[in-house]
């Protein structure tokens, strides 16, 4: 076979797979439960000043009956605290430590909440007003300690647009395949039984502390997807940044996926080796004067991002430019991931 030619069809199998059970997703049971525990929701900040009164405002909006919202001033340098403090709600405590990081500032908000569930979000983020509401409604059983909600990015540029298409195909993904096993509860929106967090020692203090509690949480019972509750967040707005963010997320995934040949790391490589095809087999085929099947390419790179653009609430400007978005990913994550790989093998990780 015409080596293009399987490049295309491992695309297109892919991401063909990907989005078929999308589809079948679509048509499952999404279990929920109607009950209305107290909700501690926890604010780590840090240097946040011109965010915080968003976050702050977004979470005391929330459509829900018992809650209360905890900020943890982690050491800033800035006025977080006094934006925070200037805040009067009887709903609101405001907290100040020492900086200690993200994780730190998590269980010194997590030792000051009184709620069944305990929520975690960001202060560069804005929740949606029925949020929590979504996140209580999936403890649809006593062996769901978990649950995560979909990001999503606000902005307008190139880069943001781009970050926000790549939550909104992790959202299709989870959906597909993560719907009642999730990999993820991510910071910006995660909600865990209080219980299970002092069972694991509250949250994990690494730098992915997020995909660290995630998995401590999994090995006392279920974490599960709610794609109904989101949260806007601000993402990197310069190539430099989303680097550095990334790298460091990614060598935090790769310090907690382990050893042994397990399913994450089969998971892992495959999407490289798809990346790779993702990156040469386009550019190619308009070299080499295939136009029709770099044609094919676009239209179903196109297609599969319009049902979840409408089904999940994006915007078409995310359909429209997603064949390019594509591209820019699979390169960005292959110089990514072929970088954390070396730094595993020289021993920097």
């Amino acid at each position: 076979m015409n080596p293009l030619l399987l490049g295309l069809f491992v695309i297109l199998l892919w991401d063909g797979y990907f989005f078929f059970n999308y589809i079948i997703s679509l048509f499952k049971n999404y279990r929920i439960r109607e009950w209305s525990p107290k909700v501690s929701i926890i604010i780590p900040a840090y240097n946040e000043g011109e965010r915080i009164l968003r976050a702050i405002k977004s979470a005391l909006a929330q459509d829900y009956p018992d809650f209360e919202v905890i900020v943890i001033d982690d050491g800033s340098k800035d006025n977080t605290f006094e934006v925070a403090f200037s805040v009067k709600d009887p709903r609101l405590r405001v907290y100040r430590k020492n900086h200690g990081g993200k994780a730190k500032a998590l269980n010194f908000g997590l030792s000051k909440a009184s709620g069944e569930i305990v929520v975690t979000t960001d202060a560069d983020s804005r929740l949606e007003p029925d949020a929590v509401k979504e996140l209580v409604r999936r403890f649809y059983s006593d062996e769901i300690l978990g649950v995560g909600g979909q990001v999503r990015v606000a902005g307008e540029s190139f880069l943001e647009i781009a970050q926000d298409a790549e939550h909104l195909r992790i959202a299709m993904f989870r959906r597909a395949k993560e719907l009642d096993d999730l990999s993820l509860a991510p910071g910006p929106i995660a909600a865990f039984r209080r219980e299970v967090l002092g069972r694991i020692g509250g949250f994990v203090e690494e730098i992915v502390e997020d995909y660290a509690t995630t998995k401590a949480v999994k090995e006392f019972g279920k974490v599960v997807y709610a794609p109904r509750a989101k949260v806007w967040t601000e993402m990197p707005k310069s190539i430099s940044v989303l680097w550095r963010q990334r790298k460091r997320w990614f060598l935090g995934d790769l310090k907690n996926l382990g050893g042994g040949f397990t399913k994450d790391w089969i998971f892992l490589i495959l999407g490289d080796v798809v990346a790779f095809f993702d990156v040469i087999v386009p550019p190619l085929l308009l070299i080499t004067g295939h136009f029709e099947l770099f044609a094919l390419w676009w239209f179903f790179e196109t297609f599969t991002m319009l049902l979840p653009t409408l089904f999940e609430g994006g915007r078409l400007i995310n359909t429209f430019l997603f064949p390019v978005i594509v591209w820019f990913w699979a390169a960005f994550y292959l110089a990514l991931h072929i970088y954390g790989y070396l730094s595993v093998l020289l021993g920097r990780v």
